[in-house]
């Protein structure tokens, strides 16, 4: 359900006419969205934005950005053979310019996963409950 529900969103996303993406309320998580969606082909792809759990620390004051810290759930065949690490750098690697970029991203936190780990993961949840 989770997986499909992804799916809808990103489909909704892409179909939108690229004047209301410039004027979108969350310029950077479409970006995010845009960019792991067209070269990691995700099955599922979930974007979290935190920003306004930390708009309080010390490194946020000033900021006018309502959108610094992410939590991204991917699950993509792209990651098939590759460490977390390396996994990682590849996403940190499309994001560059949005973590490099002022009032951008401050803070990534990944989870990603193969299709195969992303099943064995919703089954062990399962067997808790």
């Amino acid at each position: 359900m989770l997986r499909r529900t992804a799916l809808n969103h990103l489909s909704r996303v892409f179909r939108r006419p690229l004047s209301t993406m410039a004027s979108s309320e969350t310029p950077v998580e479409d970006v995010i969205r845009e960019k792991i969606a067209a070269a990691l082909q995700p099955t599922t792809l979930e974007i979290h934005n935190d920003s306004h759990l930390h708009s309080h620390h010390k490194a946020m004051e000033g900021s006018t950005s309502k959108e610094t810290h992410f939590r991204v759930i991917i699950t993509s065949e792209a990651f098939r053979s590759k460490m977390q690490p390396a996994r990682h750098r590849l996403v940190y690697s499309l994001l560059k310019d949005e973590m490099a970029r002022e009032g951008g991203i401050h803070a990534l936190q990944l989870r990603t996963m193969t299709p195969e780990e992303e099943e064995k993961r919703r089954a062990e949840e399962a067997g808790e409950q």
